[in-house]
């Protein structure tokens, strides 16, 4: 007869919950970004109701850096597995997926590997690295069974990328079948609440919401599994018993009734209604247990013991029958998390109200995450009882940062906390002399690894120019004048934004016009890159590098102040804005020549001389005379020493713009930056994007697909259609020649800046100069000719830098050029 009860209850159980599936699925969140890919095929395909667009498609809807990849099929594809895995696509080399993003905040993630054999490539023994905007999220991976790793992280740039790089360039490769990266509510994360746990009990962490999450486990607790068919967030949760330390300590609950959601507690993003619809509770009615005294435990292995994990325990209090009844005391890792934890005074004094808690811990060398509950001494003997429905795990990952994707962030408020707390520490003094030697491990490894302050790398004087702006040294400059220079930072000076925030046009006391960059109060995302840019600039000064004015610390603030460059920057004047005429192809070439300039100075100032990483058209700004200037030296990196070829980095710059040798070897040299000057000038040619999505696929990558055009001698019906007819031919072919050795698959192959230099004043001399080579691009062959004997690039710039400061860097150049192609010169 109790059987038959029970079998009536668990049916009417599942009738009430197909009664809602409808109400879950009418309320399920509608994210702002929403990508869903196919990898591999050309075709869509559904899963859980949800469509996965195939990237081989033609209206894919992000950019993919096809490269050296291909699609391969399953050939023992399963009508049984789900249609997603029955293709891949696989790489030989680096594999970019590039998204727009239209809403900054929290996004997740989700990665789809499964495993085949086809066309020679054995899926199983790939082992790659995948980056988030140049964050390592995996490192030297490899998928011998189907798997889904899932990551939330904060997002805030316009264009995010995940790339898969093979760990060996030269025979290994990387795959994927598909890709989620879809928008959650930001208060999935909140930014506070979560609390640090360990041997020194309870402390405070902040800035969770910055943090890089990976799932580890996500259990429902009691329950079946759930699929992403049963959650808003399409997420799995997992059943609990194979975590359960003594399966006879505990003994599950179920309720029909829907969870009582509160403003401002769980929602259904947090987790769906079966979670807080099931639990475990203490079995007190099992023999084997003599004592009511005992804890039900959980023990969850997760995949590194030095890592630090945000634990999220979810509970609703489903066995009372009136409120303040249910006291429990809650263990993490053994240690005391909650005592006589009353649900009733945490959720508006309702029963059945979803409630959760985050706590931030480590392994203890263990090697699982413990998770305990066990009744209260508050409690009487007969209502001694504790209760969890539901656990998450996910592993923090570097805490350094994400890379060019968020900047770094400022973790201080939490990092000494978790160190005493976490780590421990017995007395004062240990944690002093704990300071101490973590500054002096940070000092020797900055020395190694990061930029070197430029005073120790001999700096050539060369290019160094007087002027009442190039004068002022880089220096600190209080927030109150900033403040009165940007009319307290008035919306109507906006001149632009990017990753670091928001560009103001500022005038200081002395009536000079400034440009103001302020990244996002308080926040401190981008500290390491703030600081690389007042280094390099405080100590450098080019014609053509833009000039730091000063800069602001204070009220944690991070604010840059530059030079005003009053005809904004390169990209305007090629496409995207209307404000600006069309510049004439001598005019191009001189602001390609002068971008040059400072970019030869920035890589042979000093012997090591320093790596820009993150040229663009955006970063090339005009002043007032067109006078071409390199911005945002945030990324910049010292060069190699004179024993090196190479500097080992993560990968860092901008999509579209990327050399490929350093994505396929996270090796960056000079060379990095010559090709993507290469790729500014096919954008100065072309005048259209680097990258542009809208466009039929073989003509996305304007790097790829110019230089298909140039290999067949026709690069001049792809141009500017403003320089039709305006272009001789001989400067035409120069240039395009230029372009196509900077984009030289290898570095090696590659000119130096000095050449590009060089080779840019010829086509500008070409442009100039008469004679048979004299033919305006219009479709005819042409020849040029080519100059006598070269002067040495450092006589170039002697004779260039006499007249610099009257502001006549191009009449200079011009005269030694006159002496090499008229036969009078000399």
């Amino acid at each position: 007869m109790e059987e038959t009860h029970t079998s009536i209850l668990l049916l009417l159980l599942h009738l009430v919950s197909l009664s809602f599936l409808s109400h879950w699925c009418s309320a399920a969140f509608s994210p702002p970004d929403d990508y869903l890919i196919n990898c591999g095929s050309s075709s869509n395909v559904t899963m859980d109701n949800r469509i996965f667009v195939g990237d081989s498609a033609k209206q894919i809807p992000v950019r993919l850096s096809a490269g050296k990849s291909l699609s391969i099929n399953n050939p023992n594809y399963s009508a049984n597995s789900p249609k997603l895995y029955e293709t891949a696509r696989v790489s030989t080399a680096a594999l970019s997926y590039e998204f727009g993003i239209y809403k900054n905040g929290t996004h997740l993630v989700r990665l789809h590997f499964s495993p085949f054999t086809s066309q020679n490539f054995d899926l199983k023994t790939a082992n790659f690295t995948v980056f988030a905007n140049g964050f390592s999220i995996l490192k030297t991976f490899s998928a011998p069974n189907t798997v889904v790793k899932e990551f939330i992280l904060m997002i805030n740039v316009d264009k995010f990328n995940i790339m898969l790089v093979p760990t060996d360039s030269e025979t290994g490769f990387a795959f994927v079948n598909g890709i989620e990266l879809f928008s959650v509510p930001d208060d999935l994360i909140p930014d506070t609440g979560a609390k640090l746990i360990g041997p020194n009990g309870l402390a405070e962490f902040n800035d969770l919401s910055s943090q890089v999450l990976e799932t580890v486990h996500r259990i429902n607790v009691g329950g079946p599994r759930l699929t992403p068919f049963n959650d808003t967030l399409w997420r799995n949760w997992f059943p609990d018993e194979d975590f359960l330390i003594l399966k006879q300590s505990a003994k599950i609950v179920r309720t029909t009734h829907i969870p009582n959601y509160q403003p401002g507690g769980a929602s259904r993003e947090i987790a769906p209604d079966n979670v807080y619809m099931t639990a475990q509770q203490m079995n007190k009615d099992n023999l084997i247990i003599s004592t009511s005294l005992f804890n039900v435990t959980w023990h969850f292995p997760v995949v590194s013991v030095t890592s630090v994990y945000l634990i999220r325990l979810h509970f609703s209090d489903i066995v009372s029958k009136s409120l303040n009844q249910l006291y429990f005391n809650v263990f993490i890792n053994g240690f005391l998390a909650y005592k006589d934890f009353d649900l009733s005074t945490m959720t508006n004094r309702l029963l059945s109200s979803p409630y959760y808690t985050d706590f931030v811990a480590d392994t203890n060398g263990s090697g699982f995450i413990s998770v305990s509950i066990g009744p209260s001494e508050l409690s009487s003997p007969s209502q001694k009882n504790a209760i969890l429905n539901g656990v998450e795990i996910m592993r923090m990952m570097d805490i350094a940062g994400l890379g060019s994707m968020n900047n770094k962030r400022n973790n201080n408020k939490g990092k000494w906390v978790l160190v005493s707390s976490i780590l421990g520490g017995s007395t004062a003094l240990c944690l002093i002399l704990l300071v101490v030697l973590f500054a002096l491990w940070r000092l020797t490894k900055k020395q190694k690894r990061k930029l070197k302050p430029i005073e120790s790398l001999g700096w050539t004087p060369v290019g160094v120019y007087g002027g009442s702006m190039n004068s002022r040294l880089s220096e600190g400059i209080p927030f109150a004048n900033i403040q009165i220079a940007t009319n307290n930072f008035d919306k109507s000076l906006i001149i632009g934004s990017g990753g670091f925030g928001t560009v103001y046009k500022g005038i200081l006391g002395d009536n000079i016009n400034v440009a103001v960059k302020r990244g996002v109060p308080g926040s401190r995302q981008g500290l390491p890159e703030f600081h690389t840019e007042i280094t390099v600039l405080s100590k450098i000064r080019h014609r053509h590098l833009v000039s730091l004015v000063g800069f602001c610390e204070e009220q944690s603030e991070m604010i840059l102040v530059y030079e005003y460059m009053e005809k904004g920057s390169l990209k305007n004047h090629l496409y995207g804005s209307s404000t600006f005429s069309p510049l004439s192809w001598k005019k191009r070439l001189e602001i390609c020549i002068g971008a040059a300039r400072g970019l030869h100075y920035l890589h042979t100032g000093s012997a090591e001389g320093i790596i820009h990483r993150d040229i663009k058209s955006t970063n090339i700004l005009l002043d007032d005379n067109y006078v071409a200037k390199v911005a945002d030296f945030g990324l910049s990196r010292a060069g190699p020493c004179l024993d090196e070829t190479h500097v080992s980095t993560g990968v860092k710059g901008s999509f579209g713009y990327l050399d490929p040798e350093y994505f396929r070897r996270q090796q960056l040299t000079d060379k990095s930056d010559v090709y993507s000057f290469g790729v500014v000038l096919l954008e100065v040619l072309c005048a259209r994007p680097a990258v542009d999505t809208m466009l039929a696929r073989e003509q996305v990558n304007l790097a790829e697909w110019a230089m298909e055009w140039q290999k067949k001698g026709i690069l001049e019906q792809i141009m500017d259609p403003f320089l039709v007819g305006n272009i001789k031919v001989s400067s035409l072919k120069k240039f395009g020649e230029t372009a196509e050795k900077c984009l030289a698959d290898y570095g090696v192959d590659r000119p130096t800046m000095g050449d590009v230099l060089w080779n840019l004043e010829h086509a500008l001399q070409l442009q100039e100069g008469g004679g048979q080579n004299g033919n305006f691009s219009t479709g005819e062959a042409s020849t040029s000719t080519e100059v006598g004997p070269r002067i040495p690039l450092n006589h170039i710039i002697a004779g260039d830098e006499d007249n610099e400061e009257n502001g006549n860097s191009e009449m200079a150049t011009n005269k030694v050029f006159s002496q090499l192609i008229n036969s009078e010169g000399r």
